[in-house]
């Protein structure tokens, strides 16, 4: 695996790290609310709910971090994590915000695209 794709994928694994961070302990603060664009009763609301897809950001930055761990032999965990991150991505751009789409989405199918060649 080349530097540069280990590198993109550890940046992948990183963004899912720091949007864990956002949905299960910054949601309702200014910063969480200003990247989802909730307001505070909002936020509230949904407190629970974004926790939870918080918990599944965290197991795709924990899959990833497993496949970087495994070096070569972890190339199957690899591309398995960045393809539901992908398909993550897409459905969060087509049920979302087209912004996830270029925030999840791009990265992971450039770091698999860079994967798959080296």
């Amino acid at each position: 695996m080349s530097v540069v794709a280990a590198a993109l994928v550890a940046l992948v694994g990183l963004i899912h790290a720091y949007i864990l961070v956002l949905e299960m302990f910054l949601w309702t603060t200014d910063r969480g609310r200003k990247a989802f664009g909730t307001t505070v009763e909002q936020a509230e609301t949904m407190r629970t709910l974004a926790a939870n897809q918080g918990l599944y950001n965290g197991f795709l930055a924990a899959g990833l971090a497993w496949g970087l761990w495994l070096g070569a032999a972890g190339m199957q965990v690899k591309v398995f994590f960045l393809g539901c991150v992908i398909v993550a991505g897409a459905y969060g751009a087509w049920s979302v915000s087209k912004r996830i789409l270029w925030v999840q989405a791009a990265p992971a199918a450039i770091a698999l695209a860079l994967l798959l060649a080296a």
